[in-house]
């Protein structure tokens, strides 16, 4: 009698452990899945965001001189760069497990270009607007300005300065 007592524990214990490690083998292979399932949305939202942004440039560069718009844009993940020098809008994505599209090459999505390279055991994706035919403005200046990532939107005016040089001017400014 006392032992199949033993032998049932044995028999619970031994069941416990096969199960945890059966868990275990599962999330081992689910986890990486899932991450890259989480970076490839971020990515997709990134691209989404900034065709936003474009948008409201386009916008603004249709209805002529003086129109305004306003944007809020939330950074969940990266950093955003507007480049006034360069006539470029641009958000860095940093960490991303596996490459979003093939190395080294700019892939258009709409006006969007996403380029992924490789870090030392991860990768970033830089996504971005280019404005060869704008003379694009960081509040009237040719500057570059750096936005970090937070729960809270940033919110952006837009205006058409109108025409500068044979460019349109387009400002954009931080409200707030």
């Amino acid at each position: 009698m006392a032992n199949k007592k033993g032998q049932i524990w044995i028999e619970a214990v031994l069941y416990t452990l096969i199960g945890l490690a059966l868990i275990g083998i599962a999330l081992a292979f689910i986890t990486p899945k899932m991450n890259e399932s989480k970076d490839r949305a971020v990515v997709e939202q990134t691209i989404e965001s900034l065709d936003t942004f474009d948008f409201k440039i386009r916008e603004v560069l249709e209805r002529g001189e003086g129109n305004i718009r306003a944007v809020d844009f939330t950074i969940k993940k990266g950093e955003l760069y507007v480049d006034a020098q360069g006539d470029r809008i641009s958000i860095i994505l940093e960490e991303i497990g596996k490459p979003y599209s093939q190395e080294g090459v700019d892939v258009p999505v709409g006006n969007v270009r996403v380029r992924t390279e490789k870090k030392q055991k991860s990768y970033y994706v830089n996504v971005s607007l280019s404005y060869d035919n704008l003379d694009l403005k960081y509040d009237g200046e040719d500057i570059e300005r750096k936005f970090t990532s937070g729960s809270l939107p940033y919110k952006f005016s837009i205006s058409n300065e109108g025409n500068d040089g044979g460019k349109t001017e387009i400002n954009v400014e931080e409200q707030g």
